[in-house]
């Protein structure tokens, strides 16, 4: 099939969003707490809300054939290439999208992504188009209190029974687990091999019996974030992923189109740049040549955040699995939502510890104490570090101590 001409596609595109969306309004200094969260912190009547109208936005490009633009068609996405998936996101900023969560995010770009590459069945095909279109709400049950960075140490457990699976473990900082209504687990299907070869990926309904979500509070105020309990959960086989014993690659490419969606720059993640300079001059800083010097620098940074973020979707095979350059991504917007904060407060001074009531100034604080999750989320900074030295420097990798079967490693 013919690709559209970018630019023609590009006017299409444009003229599409201006008859679902309003236009994009500049930022000023009167910023909202929550505009400015890294992780939402809303009560649960207004968190339904903001979910619903991201799905009115989502369904909207479904049914317009502008949802998983790099998808293959016969995965269900449109089949197009990674530069018009950069038209089209260069194309949405300059409009009002509604505000998106962790849990939209993980619903389309993650589990949605890995269910059509994996599933196999024709229920597979219809749960990845109800995830794509967001009919239905997807979380990510991967990390464990003792299996974060080392996802691979996940001691969850599914035994077969029969045509199910009874699941045991817990999970731990699973966003919008109290939403969903399905999970993508993550479980240890078999003891007697290599730690990465004996895990298995499964869907699980969030409202079956033997499943427990327990919010969890942050020191940003929110609890967007939970721990999930698993006791004698029975999962049909129907709802596996993969093969049994494929869930490390289902999990591996999973975390690509995470460290993509999180470098990305399209859903607002705490403040910016424009956030910034717009706080420095409501404080009549910006003559100052060190406050000039510091908002130079991270202008930079946001501007080569993006470059390379261009760069990679650019140069990535359409349609195809994000490979460890995503991780440069990842790692360059986490030390920008970090150096954002930092700059701010410094900006700020004392007021950012306390609520003064001035307009646009206690916000930050939100950011502040949110930015350090996100270097954690999606794999933490040192991880990052790794893949990018191992796998796309080529440096040699560091010893490891764990590839005798998981059954006989230390604590198991």
């Amino acid at each position: 099939m013919s690709q559209p001409d970018p630019d023609t596609w590009r006017r299409q595109v444009g003229q599409w969003l201006a008859t679902v969306l309003e236009p994009a309004r500049a930022p000023d200094s009167a910023t909202r707490a929550d505009d400015l969260a890294v992780f939402h912190n809303l009560p649960e009547d207004e968190e339904r809300r903001l979910l619903e109208r991201c799905r009115a936005y989502q369904r909207a490009r479904f049914d317009a054939g502008y949802q998983a633009l790099t998808l293959p068609v016969d995965k269900g996405g449109a089949g197009l290439t990674a530069a018009h998936a950069a038209v089209f996101a260069e194309e949405e900023s300059a409009f009002e999208v509604p505000p998106s969560t962790e849990l939209i995010s993980v619903t389309v770009r993650l589990v949605a992504m890995a269910v059509s590459l994996f599933g196999t069945s024709e229920r597979h095909r219809d749960l990845a188009r109800a995830f794509l279109r967001t009919d239905l709400l997807a979380c990510q049950l991967f990390s464990e209190p003792g299996a974060g960075s080392d996802l691979a140490a996940l001691r969850t457990r599914a035994r077969q029974d029969g045509e199910t699976w009874v699941v045991d473990g817990q999970k731990v900082w699973t966003s919008g687990a109290q939403f969903a209504d399905y999970g993508l687990l993550l479980a240890r299907t078999d003891p007697d091999v290599v730690k990465q070869a004996g895990i298995t990926a499964f869907l699980v309904p969030m409202d079956a019996e033997g499943v427990q979500v327990r919010p969890i509070r942050q020191m940003s105020g929110g609890a967007s974030f939970n721990e999930v309990f698993l006791s004698g959960v029975r999962v049909p086989d129907r709802l596996r992923i993969g093969r049994p014993g494929q869930g490390w690659e289902v999990a591996t490419t999973t975390l690509a189109f995470e460290r993509t969606a999180s470098g990305s720059g399209n859903r607002r993640k705490g403040g910016t740049f424009a956030d910034v300079l717009a706080l420095a001059r409501s404080l009549g800083r910006t003559e100052d040549p060190l406050v000039r010097q510091r908002l130079a620098d991270l202008y930079v940074r946001a501007a080569l955040r993006t470059a390379t973020v261009e760069r990679v979707a650019r140069t990535s095979a359409a349609g195809g699995r994000p490979g460890p350059e995503a991780s440069l991504t990842k790692l360059m917007a986490s030390d920008l939502l970090t150096r954002t904060g930092q700059t701010a407060a410094e900006l700020m001074g004392a007021r950012i510890s306390a609520d003064t009531g001035e307009p646009g100034t206690y916000a930050w604080t939100r950011h502040l104490l949110g930015a350090p999750g996100y270097r954690l989320a999606g794999g933490t900074d040192q991880i990052q570090r790794n893949l990018i030295g191992e796998r796309v420097l080529h440096l040699p990798p560091e010893p490891r101590a764990d590839r005798a079967p998981f059954s006989q490693l230390p604590g198991n």
